[in-house]
């Protein structure tokens, strides 16, 4: 017998006079605003200007969202809508994550080497950043009654709309609410990965590897409790392979990073 649960939205769309606005596009600014900030406040603590963050963020955030449609595209082609804006249908959700920091990255990498500047530490810096916006983009996903975990009866348990809920789970009327879980876990390790940048000597891009390890770490758990429909290999999501190498591969670069050799200026 459910006792308690945390009941879904009715709606995912606000009026203002004559325009609608999507919560999940709405969260999505919201998050590109606050990384924003927070990173401008920690480059220019260590002496950056304001302005390569403005530049790198406009344009990564644009590369950002287009990676992460083609990444949804490519992983989930069977959830886009048939009408010909399907593709572009964002405000429908439909975002991979994986994509969007990919594109971003790369992007953003290219503007900061072309300014001059260190790439690891901009990374450095915009790592808590991408985090917390990562999570505020995950409430979205509450809005749409998307993207949640296997059926349980917890106090937070997370109540869905008969219509939302995937083929086989239709008895089932409350769920794990993973986008609160990853919410909570985004806000909490990036706090956690500013206090070890102001106290812990690492080198430059120790903090970016450990906002993608931490990252992918959650996700792996993550990934073992949703039920959205998703392409599996071996009885495992494919995110779940894409989230364990992703957190590796990052573990890896950190312990590698205090060793890798230095480039000394010319005399």
């Amino acid at each position: 017998m459910i006792t308690a649960a945390i009941s879904s939205p009715s709606t995912n769309a606000f009026h203002v006079g004559p325009l609608m606005l999507r919560a999940y596009g709405l969260l999505i600014v919201l998050g590109i605003v606050v990384a924003t900030w927070l990173t401008m406040r920690r480059w220019q603590a260590r002496g950056g200007s304001r302005e390569l963050v403005f530049e790198v963020g406009f344009w990564s955030v644009l590369a950002g969202v287009a990676g992460a449609r083609l990444c949804h595209l490519v992983t989930s082609w069977n959830e886009v809508p048939d009408e010909w804006w399907g593709p572009f249908a964002i405000w429908k959700g439909g975002l991979g994550i994986w994509g969007g920091v990919l594109l971003g990255f790369l992007v953003g990498a290219w503007l900061v080497r072309r300014r001059g500047a260190s790439v690891a530490a901009f990374a450095d810096a915009a790592a808590p950043g991408l985090l917390i916006a990562q999570g505020i983009g995950r409430i979205g996903n509450y809005f749409n009654q998307e993207l949640f975990g296997t059926p349980t009866d917890l106090p937070w348990a997370l109540a869905i709309d008969p219509e939302n809920r995937p083929d086989g789970y239709g008895a089932y009327e409350t769920f794990h609410p993973t986008f609160l879980y990853e919410f909570l876990w985004d806000v909490g390790y990036a706090l956690v990965l500013i206090w070890i940048g102001g106290r812990c000597r690492i080198r430059p891009g120790g903090i970016f590897a450990l906002y993608v390890a931490g990252y992918s770490f959650a996700r792996i758990f993550e990934e073992l409790l949703r039920i959205d429909p998703a392409k599996e290999l071996v009885g495992f999501r494919l995110n779940f392979y894409v989230a364990t190498a992703l957190f590796l591969a990052s573990c890896a670069f950190f312990v590698w990073i205090p060793r890798r050799r230095v480039a000394r200026p010319a005399p």
